[in-house]
């Protein structure tokens, strides 16, 4: 029953690689099986897909993305990819309907042993800078202070497939892997998510 699946997934990294090169570089660190929390700049619903498919073989074995049920829930082949090929971490953004916290979800995955890819700004940027960032990501931090934070800036990808657009266009896209990082003792949150908004900005190319 897996056979599916496994295929599947080479087939999703084979067309991001298609349409997008999908170059991996790894600038503040290298791809190592240390369990982390890949946070990275938000444009495009294949940001992580990027991502994903940027990390080797045995590392995507082991990290899981946090995606939006509302979103990837909401049809029969989104549903079975991110719940079948892409293992997706879901959560429910929506308070008035959600029965079970978000970073308690997060940190259920963690407490598995999963690696962790996260877009702090929460939803799709379409500007130059980036968002705010939600406060989970500082929450998660606070619980699991062991676990690696590795900023990834995304280059390009939202012009392969631009809010709105269906059909993509193959364009060079690549995700820069930084210095991993955690909270530091006595840090607060403002200035540990400012932090991490620097370090995700440091690696845009100049």
């Amino acid at each position: 029953m897996r056979l599916l699946p496994q295929l599947l997934g080479k087939a999703v990294t084979g067309l991001m690689r298609l349409l997008t090169g999908a170059q991996a570089r790894w600038v503040g660190c290298g791809p190592a099986p240390t369990q982390r929390i890949y946070f990275a700049n938000h444009t495009s619903h294949g940001d992580f897909v990027l991502i994903w498919t940027c990390l080797p073989p045995s590392l995507r074995a082991m990290t899981r993305p946090v995606a939006g049920a509302d979103y990837w829930l909401a049809g029969g082949l989104r549903r079975y990819l991110i719940t079948n090929v892409l293992n997706g971490v879901l959560i429910d953004r929506d308070k008035a309907t959600r029965t079970r916290d978000p970073i308690e979800v997060i940190l259920a995955a963690l407490g598995e042993g999963w690696s962790l890819i996260v877009f702090p700004e929460g939803t799709r940027n379409v500007g130059a800078e980036l968002l705010p960032f939600r406060s989970g990501i500082y929450h998660v931090a606070r619980q699991r202070p062991e676990v690696e934070l590795v900023p990834v800036w995304i280059d390009n990808l939202n012009r392969v497939l631009p809010k709105g657009d269906v059909l993509p266009v193959p364009l060079l896209c690549s995700a820069t892997f930084g210095t991993p990082t955690r909270l530091r003792e006595g840090e607060g949150k403002d200035a540990f998510l400012a932090r991490l908004c620097r370090a995700i900005l440091a690696l845009r190319p100049a």
